[in-house]
């Protein structure tokens, strides 16, 4: 390759990247729902980020141990078959109910890992914003052992 087409690629790279990355931007819940990551219960937290909503018990796997030894990491898996726009994880126990949200397009597949914090024993709530429109619900409780001894 001679330095003018290596040149000339490197212009045509230049020239697209910002349509590449504006591709690849996601949606920045902080900003755009910010009364969602201060609210104090679930129901206020799901009202602020998608109104009033009744989610369809179904369709949305949330795991979690039922005993963390250590409420500090407690690990939690997020799974669904549904093809979905976003997806919010919430818990009933600490100050700021919001743990995160993913914003999702047609190829994401909702298999989500993660350690979360939690004070104390709760509820572990999962919301999936499908494509269709609907939304639906996963849940799980768990006791968060004090003093990490499991009891």
């Amino acid at each position: 390759m001679n330095r003018r087409n290596f040149i000339g690629f490197g212009v045509l790279a230049m020239a697209t990247l910002p349509a590449t990355l504006s591709a690849l931007s996601a949606i920045d819940f902080r900003q755009t729902k910010p009364k969602a990551w201060t609210a104090h219960t679930v129901e206020d937290a799901i009202k602020a980020l998608y109104g009033d909503i009744k989610p369809e018990a179904t369709g949305v796997t949330v795991k979690a141990p039922k005993v963390a030894s250590n409420g500090g990491a407690v690990p939690v898996t997020v799974k669904s078959d549904i093809q979905a726009k976003t997806v919010a994880v919430l818990q009933n126990v600490n100050p700021e109910t919001l743990v995160c949200v993913y914003a999702c397009d047609e190829n994401s597949v909702i298999d989500y890992m993660f350690k979360m914090k939690m004070k104390k024993s709760g509820t572990i709530t999962a919301i999936v914003e499908g494509a269709d429109g609907k939304f639906y619900k996963g849940e799980i409780s768990l006791e968060v052992a004090l003093g990490g001894c499991e009891g």
